[in-house]
């Protein structure tokens, strides 16, 4: 079953073109159905997981390509598969008024079971793989208008994405050479015998090869991409930005740190200092960017650089704690994103507008999709109640209980993005509710909420908000149980 979930959406991608539709609401019903269908597929699989690895190809030795689930697989699959869906749904609205519908959710579907390839690898070889492929399938989503911009910006994205996977290949390399094997065993699989006086060139080729992961996480300095990805319709910024490509990234990042390397070879090292305050830096710069752009969906880009090396934060901290600090604002911080990011192409869609300044009112015409705008900005913000205070409390708790002083100098980091992301969010809220007094609302006439399509999962990612921030005992168990090895 475990190849079955991967290749489902892959085959139903390719059938899209082939199979010729009467009616446009035949291909979102055999579209939608098949999506849930695999997403309970996935569901089964996790909660009847077995501890057996599914070797498809065996290339040579331990060289293999094969999948098995885990802790780190339940939670990134889980995620994928819950949200999927929902984004499906939404993006058939969404898409009506675009073209070349076909070709859009050929590959839009078709991501959806390369990224649980990702996530359900069993080995360093087979997450490359899969990887490699995310970025070729979701090239087309970048450059589906086929503007210039568009264009550019997927280019941007190859360039940037190969470029990255070029450097967490020489992290293959090395582990295929110093480790014991390439399968993912939490604390790492380095062979220190094999080490012998090359730490300091483990250490390097580890810094080269987070960073290179770190790319379609959007790591300073190699975050350009992701703003320029905006472009693209909605349904694709959305899953760029909050679930397939940049948790990917994030992922990769935790499988490279927990379970190839190691923790007990990297932390208290210079690469960990090193990386710690690349990271840092970036939930810096992201908000400020943040602050000073105009454009709803690159404004939303800045955070979502910034909110990324939360998670990287986390795992750079290098302990269990650490890892449930990254894991809770992995998860978390995607409903909040993919809420936001849906917001935005709900207030496009309907309106036309695409700037902040545009929005003068607007929330008196839109009051469900600017009051589920309004929770998910308080969330980022991490206001307590709601799923980003969990997430923030817990990378900060993680900072303190490891004794880094660097650690806890990410803590005033933390704080900084804090305010930064109360002003680029609430300007926002306060502009489409609270509007000039000499106002025109009669420009605002015909502009409502969207139709059910895109509300629903507007209104379930909301509620998941408030649930996780109200009720979020239970999974952080969960995440705690990952990061000590029970699951």
């Amino acid at each position: 079953m475990i190849l079955l979930v991967i290749l489902i959406p892959i085959a139903a991608g390719a059938l899209i073109s082939l199979v010729p539709f009467k009616k446009r609401v035949y291909m979102e019903l055999f579209l939608e159905t098949l999506v849930i269908i695999n997403s309970l597929l996935v569901g089964y699989l996790l909660l009847h997981r077995s501890s057996d690895i599914f070797t498809l190809v065996n290339f040579t030795g331990n060289l293999s390509i094969s999948f098995k689930v885990d802790g780190m697989s339940m939670v990134f699959a889980g995620l994928v598969s819950a949200l999927w869906p929902m984004a499906t749904l939404y993006a058939f609205e969404y898409m009506t008024k675009e073209e070349h519908e076909k070709i859009f959710f050929t590959f839009y579907t078709m991501t959806y079971g390369v990224t649980l390839g990702i996530s359900l690898a069993a080995n360093l070889l087979t997450m490359y793989f899969f990887y490699e492929l995310l970025t070729l399938i979701t090239v087309p989503l970048v450059m589906h208008t086929l503007t210039r911009e568009a264009i550019l910006a997927s280019r941007k994205y190859l360039y940037y994405s190969l470029g990255g996977a070029a450097f967490a290949f020489i992290g293959l390399i090395f582990i295929i050479i110093y480790g014991s094997t390439t399968d993912f065993v939490l604390g790492g699989v380095l062979d220190l015998d094999k080490i012998g006086d090359r730490t300091n060139i483990l250490l390097l080729i580890y810094v080269i090869a987070f960073m290179g992961f770190g790319v379609k996480a959007a790591v300073c300095p190699f975050n350009s991409w992701l703003p320029d990805a905006g472009v693209a319709p909605t349904p694709v910024t959305a899953l760029l930005h909050a679930v397939a490509v940049v948790k990917s990234g994030a992922f990769a990042a935790i499988r490279l740190t927990y379970y190839s390397f190691g923790t007990d070879f990297l932390r208290g090292t210079w690469a960990q200092d090193v990386l710690m305050i690349i990271v840092m830096f970036t939930i810096v710069y992201g908000c400020s960017r943040a602050v000073k752009e105009t454009h709803i969906k690159r404004r939303l880009a800045y955070s979502t650089i910034s909110n990324l090396s939360y998670i990287l934060f986390g795992v750079t901290i290098m302990t269990p704690l650490g890892m449930v600090g990254a894991l809770t604002h992995l998860v978390f911080h995607a409903f909040m994103k993919i809420s936001s990011f849906f917001c935005a192409g709900a207030i496009m869609h309907q309106t036309g507008k695409h700037y902040v300044h545009e929005l003068d009112g607007m929330g008196y015409k839109m009051p469900c999709v600017f009051g589920v705008f309004t929770v998910s900005a308080l969330a980022l913000m991490g206001v307590p109640g709601l799923a980003g205070f969990v997430s923030k409390w817990n990378l900060a708790s993680a900072a303190v209980e490891s004794g880094s002083r660097t650690a806890c100098a990410g803590i005033g980091c933390l704080l900084i993005s804090a305010l930064l992301t109360a002003i680029y969010m609430l300007t926002i809220v306060i502009r489409a509710f609270f509007p000039a007094k000499d106002y025109d609302v009669s420009s605002l006439e015909g502009i409502r909420d969207p139709n059910w399509k895109m509300l629903i999962p507007l209104l379930i990612f909301t509620g998941n908000i408030i649930l996780f921030g109200l009720w979020s005992g239970p999974i952080v168990k969960f995440f705690s149980g990952v990061a000590s090895g029970t699951y």
